[in-house]
């Protein structure tokens, strides 16, 4: 059976020969022996290659931060093991959290359980690996854009970073995805393009829905509905108020509802939990039982079928 890399036995797979992709370790290669430094190549000769009078649409997808968390040597070196600050958490996170909660974040189906890294003393280096994928990744966007910016597309080429889900470092006792939580649901969003204000944030909710109907109409194309809305007037304004609430389903049973003030996650057995993100933006305290909060988890199902 295979060993990981990290020494630590496998949860999620112990029967499984190949070895455990709850796994990392750094190695001493070069970014080009990695899948995303070879897709960082690719992308250059692709932009260099492209006409300046012809559009073109091109979609660099980058694997780290995903497990097994492999990457060069020289990233890891970015974050001495002495200087990693592990997440904040509380004690008794879980005491407010519904059974359904309780039962599928913290297992071992997105990762490995946060019992078993405390268990082998590799929380930090987990966290050191995961910070080392994403240095690995900043990088190689990095070449991807300094390609583009002395390239003949620099002023006229709308670019979108964003990922497809966080991932918990062990908040609430979590590793991996496949919860409700912020951060697991919350993914970075960046837009920049001729038609978009720039180095300004924008605190509204949105969904990854909303890409499609956006690049269509900062293209000039057509777009039918699949759901979404164009962040077009966002990206011209972005300290506008939406009031929007956006509905995420984590699967098909349990689903979460983000507004700028409040976020609710609802399971499928009648669990609930309401948090206050700007007073509470690590989710300590589930609201959902105060009677005092009730019209708002009723105003913010009205408000997400609007």
């Amino acid at each position: 059976m295979g060993v990981p890399f990290n020494q630590m036995s496998s949860e999620r797979y112990p029967k499984d020969r190949k070895g455990e992709s709850f796994d990392w370790s750094a190695f001493d290669l070069p970014d080009e022996a990695f899948g995303d430094g070879k897709i960082t190549d690719w992308s250059i000769d692709k932009i260099k290659s492209q006409a300046a009078d012809k559009p073109f649409f091109l979609a660099v997808g980058f694997y780290r931060p995903h497990i097994p968390l492999y990457a060069p040597k020289k990233y890891f070196d970015l974050h001495p093991l002495e200087t990693i600050r592990l997440p904040d958490t509380i004690d008794d996170d879980f005491a407010d959290v519904p059974t359904a909660g309780k039962e599928r974040a913290p297992n071992a189906v997105g990762a490995g359980t946060h019992a078993h890294v405390i268990k082998h003393k590799q929380w930090k280096h987990a966290v050191q690996a995961y910070l080392a994928s994403l240095s690995f990744v900043d990088h190689q966007v990095g070449r991807l854009l300094d390609c583009l910016d002395n390239s003949q597309h620099t002023d006229n080429t709308i670019v979108v970073l964003f990922s497809d889900h966080g991932w918990h470092l062990g908040e609430k006792q979590a590793w991996g995805k496949s919860s409700g939580w912020v951060h697991s649901t919350q993914v970075p969003l960046i837009i920049s393009g001729p038609k978009a204000k720039a180095d300004e944030l924008c605190d509204e909710p949105v969904s990854l829905l909303d890409l499609y109907p956006t690049l269509s109409e900062m293209a000039g194309l057509p777009s039918p509905d699949l759901g979404g809305v164009s962040l077009s007037e966002l990206l011209k304004n972005p300290s506008a108020d939406t009031n929007r609430v956006v509905k995420t389903y984590v699967n098909s049973d349990d689903y979460v509802l983000s507004g700028k003030r409040w976020r609710y996650v609802r399971y499928g057995d009648g669990g609930e939990e309401l948090y206050d993100a700007l007073n509470d933006p690590r989710e300590y305290e589930n609201l959902a039982g105060s009677k005092s909060h009730q019209r708002t988890i009723k105003e913010f199902h009205d408000r997400v079928h609007e």
